[in-house]
């Protein structure tokens, strides 16, 4: 790296920063705590009823047919595929852009759409400015991950000026 902080051809950085740093900014972004509370709420709810479709009472009065307990699994299975959603958010840079997985699905932005991070206010995750007046949630980056979570808005702010700085810079 020369010393005003550009990368050369020869270091296999186009964007300026050490082969090594720059694999380490371009992790992926994933939350902790959300992911951890999904997967645990996933595997108890699953737990339960499953019990619950098992336990079923099968002869009597009040005996359950083959279709209740089935509609308990599909409730079961229902439940733990939107919980899946919620472990599965995620943010993937690349030199082109950054593809966001949220809830609803995913979305690539190339850099230079990417006008601000915001991570304040009170906000449980990062927003993105786009240039197009839009704003985009990238969810994988939650308030609930405290000190992480800020550190990981800083790095996808750095990733946001290195991939958007010209020769000028203007």
């Amino acid at each position: 790296m020369n010393p005003a902080g550009t990368g050369s051809a020869d270091d296999g950085s186009r964007d300026g920063a050490a082969p090594g740093r720059r694999e380490e900014l371009h992790a992926p972004f994933r939350p902790v705590r959300g992911r951890r509370t999904a997967i645990g709420a996933a595997v108890a709810q699953a737990a339960v009823l499953v019990w619950v479709a098992a336990a079923m009472a099968s002869t009597g009065p009040e005996a359950a047919h083959w279709y209740d307990r089935v509609g308990v699994l599909l409730v079961a299975g229902a439940i733990g595929a939107m919980l899946w959603r919620f472990a599965r958010l995620a943010a993937f840079p690349s030199d082109e852009g950054l593809t966001v997985r949220n809830l609803s699905g995913d979305r690539t932005v190339a850099w230079a759409e990417i006008v601000s991070v915001r991570f304040g206010g009170g906000n449980p995750w990062v927003t993105l400015d786009l240039a197009d007046a839009d704003s985009l949630a990238v969810m994988a980056v939650q308030r609930a991950d405290g000190a992480a979570a800020e550190a990981e808005a800083r790095r996808l702010a750095t990733l946001v000026a290195l991939h958007s700085r010209t020769e000028r810079n203007d």
